[in-house]
């Protein structure tokens, strides 16, 4: 094997190492989404989460590859390509798949709890065969007119993550808050059932970021690669210790599932500029980053009465929107503190502004065009009694047969809590062994 080839094999393997790590953040998804909403939803965002990178896999292969990375139209769109026809790089294909599949999957969570299955995988349709793909040509195609600007997004905080994110606020604000999130002016909160599975959710998107970020360099290269993991780890820490710092400051206790949004929001902050952004500055943009995703939640919540149950708007949305921005301030070779004056902040903000207006453009009229023709949200006594029952017709999680005895599941009571089980299930033993 020659030393060419060579390089190529460990090219490959260092990529397709990528497109692995980033397939298994979707079990992250999935974890933190589920963890951070009610157990009457769960198998309902579990069967999303599936059914997004199924199809998004799908989709990507048939139109959304051409589209993204075909010839291009006017720099705006690509126009061939279509089914990897003459794409001799397959492995690319696989790895970009994956990212296609996260852009559609940050909708998941923020409109999770109400939504009828069947408008969501639309969404997901129109998102990944043809709206991200748009955004991709821009940026990462090589001739779209965002490149030609200048606009810098090495691993995709505007490319992936504001797109999905402006997506999902779309279709939240059509989609309207829960039940009984909002009484007036008050917030009420309502809890997740699952904070440790949340927790080793965000743990497996952490894991999967530097595959994400890592595998962007699309080579194995000594020193990229280790820069780009380095300005991750940094600012992902960063994010984690300022977000618990500020909680603890603003609400008098270590806010957990804050801090746990808080690790997402240094990964999504850092995205952009991980490969030109120093290991200090890293560190700077995650401080910012935690705070950032305090507030913003705080703010989405509170003050809009914006209902997005796992905080998915502010982590990929505002978070994105700064991690962009932060490439035009920290970034070693065009960033203003590095004395290269506002250009590259301008161009980092066109960007930004025209992601949102295509975005909130087609996702919103494609959303309110569903809507009108069949409301794309579930019933009331279908919301109240919990997705997985209504879209499924079967639970997650299910203590009946091991916890109630035949005759106890004969008897109308079946409606009783967990405790009052345990104690019936204790009462029946104890009569039968007095019987003996």
């Amino acid at each position: 094997m020659s030393p060419e080839e060579l390089a190529l094999s460990i090219n490959l393997v260092w990529v397709m190492l990528g497109a692995f790590l980033v397939f298994f953040m979707h079990a992250g998804f999935a974890m933190v989404e589920s963890g951070f909403t009610r157990s009457k939803n769960t198998l309902n965002i579990l069967m999303k989460n599936f059914l997004t990178i199924s199809v998004s896999a799908i989709l990507f292969f048939i139109v959304g590859y051409g589209l993204m990375f075909g010839g291009t139209m006017g720099s705006f769109i690509g126009v061939d390509g279509f089914l990897l026809s003459e794409v001799g790089d397959i492995g690319f294909f696989v790895f970009q798949a994956m990212f296609v599949a996260t852009c559609a999957t940050i909708m998941s969570g923020a409109v999770a709890e109400r939504m009828k299955l069947g408008s969501y995988m639309l969404i997901v349709v129109a998102m990944t065969a043809v709206v991200y793909p748009v955004v991709g040509h821009w940026v990462w195609q090589g001739e779209g007119w965002l490149t030609n600007i200048g606009f810098s997004d090495f691993a995709g905080s505007t490319v992936v993550h504001l797109t999905g994110a402006v997506g999902a606020l779309v279709v939240v604000l059509i989609l309207g808050p829960r039940l009984g999130k909002y009484s007036g002016k008050k917030v009420n909160v309502i809890p997740g059932h699952n904070i440790p599975l949340g927790a080793l959710g965000v743990f497996i998107l952490w894991l999967g970021w530097f595959g994400f970020n890592g595998g962007s360099s699309l080579a194995a290269d000594p020193e990229l690669v280790p820069m780009v993991i380095g300005t991750t780890l940094l600012s992902t820490s960063a994010a984690l210790i300022s977000s618990a710092a500020y909680t603890k400051l603003r609400f008098k206790r270590v806010d957990a599932s804050l801090s746990l949004n808080g690790v997402l929001a240094g990964l999504v902050g850092i995205t952009a500029g991980c490969a030109e952004i120093s290991l200090g500055g890293s560190i700077i943009v995650g401080l910012i980053s935690g705070v950032i995703l305090v507030e913003g939640i705080r703010f989405l919540d509170a003050k809009l009465k914006i209902d997005d149950p796992v905080g998915a708007i502010t982590v990929h949305g505002l978070l994105g929107i700064w991690g962009t921005l932060a490439v035009g301030l920290f970034s070693t070779s065009t960033g203003v503190f590095y004395g290269h004056g506002l250009s590259q902040l301008g161009i980092q903000t066109v960007g930004v502004l025209a992601v949102i207006a295509w975005v909130a453009v087609t996702i919103g009229g494609f959303t309110l065009l569903l809507n009108a023709i069949s409301p794309i949200r579930v019933a009331k006594e279908e919301e109240i009694a919990g997705l997985d029952f209504a879209e499924h017709g079967s639970n997650a999680y299910d203590f009946k047969e091991t916890l109630l005895t035949n005759d106890d599941m004969e008897s109308p009571a079946t409606g009783l809590a967990l405790a009052d089980r345990l104690n019936n299930l204790t009462v029946s033993q104890t009569k039968s062994k007095t019987v003996q």
